[in-house]
């Protein structure tokens, strides 16, 4: 459940002494712990930091985790608060999942993709073999605290990283939301003028509440949760092939997969063209082109295959759209036609 930071005390109130355990990365541990030390009153917690970065999201890491809380003695009564970006959230809610079969943990996001997506919906995990989130559980946290104070620390790329998200939120959600963010994308504002302006605009609650609500119908994504990825299926094979050399933020990496997959929507099921040409706008605008060409696009739909949503001997599993609002899940998709709508991405 998405609570406010300040009802973090009240959340600890019947915690044994010396079981409070809080999971940062570097940046957050410099950037955000102090304003979380405003909220946490009289508990004494024990700190584990791990370096910032999409590639320390790894099973090395994890193990990290499980020494630290077995190093000091933590319980099955104990609590990990994982303080940080979606990094954090996935890989700190797996390791509190699986250790000793699983003890609680809070999630306190600190960016933009993690506050509308990452911390919540009980999705944990980290990469493996070079597959993005390969590995992990449903379990869900014993809240997410959301503090937007938080979103004045970041880097304008980690704002447009969960702004690709909200939009995300917007297209398979809400005509309503989609005109919003549009406008937003067009205002020429400061960077806090436009954190505030999330807010102030009701924008940033309102994809948190698709989010919720969504993951509410569906709890472990066996169907209408799927809306969620769209984007993600060719999103997820540039994150996935970039991770190596040239890590490009989860959010970009969704823009761009949502792009391709708009374009297939045209293609496929009749999706406005109008929407695509706002989309792509935004990317041109904001985004960039993705750091691949066309000589990478058998890799990628390689990559489309390993992807969790697939199912066995089957074509590489999409969420489209017929229109703003009106998704469709389990879209199987031709070679040719993906290699098409990469083709627009890169030429674009």
């Amino acid at each position: 459940m998405l609570h406010s930071l300040t009802q973090l005390s009240s959340l600890l109130s019947d915690l044994p002494k010396g079981q409070l355990f809080v999971l940062t990365d570097s940046h957050t541990k410099v950037h955000c712990l102090p304003l979380f030390a405003e909220f946490i009153g009289e508990n004494p917690y024990l700190l584990l930091t791990l370096e910032a970065g999409e590639e320390h999201k790894n099973l090395m890491s994890v193990q990290v985790v499980w020494d630290f809380l077995f190093k000091h003695h933590a319980t099955r009564e104990a609590v990990l608060i994982n303080l940080g970006g979606g990094m954090i959230t996935d890989l700190g809610g797996f390791a509190a999942a699986t250790y000793m079969r699983g003890i609680r943990f809070v999630n306190i996001p600190t960016t933009l993709l993690a506050m509308v997506d990452a911390s919540s919906g009980g999705k944990t995990g980290f990469d493996y073999q070079g597959v993005k989130n390969a590995i992990g559980t449903f379990t869900p946290p014993l809240a997410t605290l959301i503090h937007p104070e938080y979103l004045h620390t970041l880097p304008a790329t980690e704002l447009l990283s969960g702004f690709a998200e909200m939009l995300k939120h917007a297209l398979i959600a809400s005509k309503e939301e989609w005109v919003k963010l549009l406008q937003l994308a067009q205002e020429e504002l400061q960077q806090d003028q436009w954190v505030e302006a999330l807010s102030s605009t009701g924008a940033l609650q309102a994809s948190m509440a698709i989010k919720e609500k969504v993951v509410a119908q569906d709890p472990r994504e066996t169907g209408w949760r799927k809306i969620l990825n769209f984007g993600h299926t060719v999103g997820h094979a540039i994150e996935s092939a970039t991770l190596e050399n040239n890590p490009q933020p989860h959010g970009y990496c969704v823009l761009w997969g949502m792009v391709a997959e708009v374009y297939l929507s045209v293609v496929k099921a009749g999706c406005p063209r109008e929407v695509l040409q706002q989309l792509t706008q935004i990317m041109l605008q904001w985004y960039g082109r993705p750091q691949c060409d066309c000589r990478q696009r058998e890799q990628l739909i390689a990559r489309m295959y390993q992807d969790k949503k697939n199912n066995a001997n089957c074509s590489p599993n999409f969420t489209l759209l017929e229109d703003i609002g009106q998704p469709l899940i389990n879209q199987h998709i031709a070679e040719a036609d993906i290699d098409e709508a990469l083709e627009y991405l890169f030429s674009v």
